[in-house]
């Protein structure tokens, strides 16, 4: 399984990214899909997940102003990131799990910068 993210940049606060994560295969489908995020001297955090039918869930501090979604026919992960802030700057990874729902395969993280 392969992940590659892409999309990341400088923007300033208030601005918005849309960040991509193509997936090898058509493992998209069937899986639970998550992005990740983590800012320097902190652990990596869950940002959002959606699963193979469309259920999405979201860390508090990200709702309302992000959103994850998926293309199927694509085999890409999308994550469109709007009303940014400073403190949302970290780098991003892109996440499927295996079988079940954490984690087990991970991209190889994009850095977003939120300037204020």
């Amino acid at each position: 399984v392969q992940l590659q993210a892409s999309g990341g940049g400088l923007v300033q606060a208030g601005g918005y990214l849309r960040l991509s994560c193509a997936a090898s295969g058509s493992i998209f489908s069937r899986r639970v899909m998550h992005w990740y995020r983590q800012a320097p001297g902190k652990q990596r955090e869950s940002v959002a997940t959606i699963t193979s039918t469309g259920t999405t869930t979201y860390a508090d501090f990200v709702k309302g102003r992000f959103t994850i979604s998926g293309d199927n026919a694509k085999n890409t992960l999308y994550l469109q990131m709007d009303s940014l802030k400073p403190e949302d700057t970290a780098v991003y990874y892109c996440a499927a799990a295996k079988g079940g729902w954490y984690p087990n395969y991970w991209g190889q993280g994009t850095q977003v910068t939120v300037s204020s």
